[in-house]
């Protein structure tokens, strides 16, 4: 049976114009997890990881609004909530759907810790905006209380911003091989995974940072011995000259031209780009795998070749 890591990207968790709601959350869960549901009955051994952007946005929200109130949790915190509420989602509409199929197959989440290096060149520039905006006068005085750092959001206002570290060891690796040996279907580095560093003595101690999903789930994949890692998004297949008159989609892309299209600047940070970074990453990592981007509709078509693009 074959292995594989599925990335699912925001739009798998939560649909744009409908409320953000748990309830509407669980809809749009269920209707993911029947594409998920398709990847298993084609035979593959499925581990899921997913995004939490908007959700971890909307806990920090909550805990700065209710800080008159309880004390607001810190920035690792809120990713923890927001894995075991996504994970919860996940394995009830995923369970849902597999027991309507007649399948036995079990699904459980992992809240999940990852280690990244305090001496990451990411932590001396932040970038990763998170949590509510705010009028200057107001940003400054909670950067000079709280020692944040805040920064000018595109004409929108000043947030809060912190650092994107790469991910460099996924703390629970051995829980979810264990549970995906015994034939689970598991959810894990929720949101990038909480980001933890490691002390001289070997504790872990949370930090204000956001991994990205995509290198996370590469890092997942590449340690369970995964053949292919899937990442599905808005988009079908990879484009260059993304929305211009030229614009191209490829139905494959070799390490070089993946590489070639970056250096010339074709995809988005914070978009595309780490989605191809992370695709070719694995793709070097061992020889024979592969990895796919694609939209979740046509997650087993390009498992098959037929849609999406393969990086290889």
């Amino acid at each position: 049976m074959k292995k594989i890591v599925v990335a699912l990207g925001g739009n798998a968790l939560q649909e744009a114009g409908k409320p953000a709601t748990a309830e509407a959350q669980l809809e749009v869960v269920e209707k993911t997890a029947e594409h998920i549901a398709d990847i298993i009955g084609e035979g593959y051994e499925v581990v899921v990881a997913h995004g939490n952007g908007p959700q971890v946005g909307r806990l920090v929200l909550q805990n700065e609004y209710a800080n008159d109130i309880t004390p607001a949790m810190p920035f690792d915190v809120c990713g923890a909530m927001s894995q075991g509420m996504i994970g919860y989602h996940i394995q009830q509409g995923l369970s849902k759907v597999l027991r309507h199929r007649g399948s036995k197959a079990q699904v459980a989440t992992v809240v999940t810790q990852v280690v990244v290096d305090q001496n990451d060149p990411k932590f001396q520039n932040p970038s990763k905006p998170i949590g509510p905006f705010y009028k200057e006068d107001e940003a400054r005085a909670i950067a000079a209380e709280k020692g944040y750092v805040m920064k000018e959001d595109a004409g929108r206002g000043w947030r809060r911003v912190v650092a994107s570290p790469v991910p460099v060891e996924i703390v629970e690796l051995d829980a979810v091989k264990c549970l995906v040996d015994n034939g689970f279907v598991v959810v894990s580095v929720g949101g990038g995974g909480i980001p933890v560093i490691r002390k001289e003595n070997g504790d872990l101690e949370g930090t204000a940072a956001v991994i990205d999903k995509d290198l996370a789930s590469e890092k997942l994949a590449e340690d369970l011995n995964a053949d292919a890692l899937v990442i599905l998004t808005a988009v079908e297949k990879v484009s260059i000259n993304y929305n211009k008159p030229d614009q191209k989609d490829l139905s494959t892309l070799t390490v070089a031209e993946a590489k070639q299209y970056m250096a010339e600047g074709h995809f988005a940070p914070g978009s595309m780009l780490p989605k191809i970074e992370a695709a070719v990453k694995f793709v070097e990592s061992k020889p024979g795998r592969r990895s796919i981007i694609t939209s979740l509709d046509k997650a087993v078509e390009a498992l098959e070749g037929k849609a999406g693009t393969t990086i290889a």
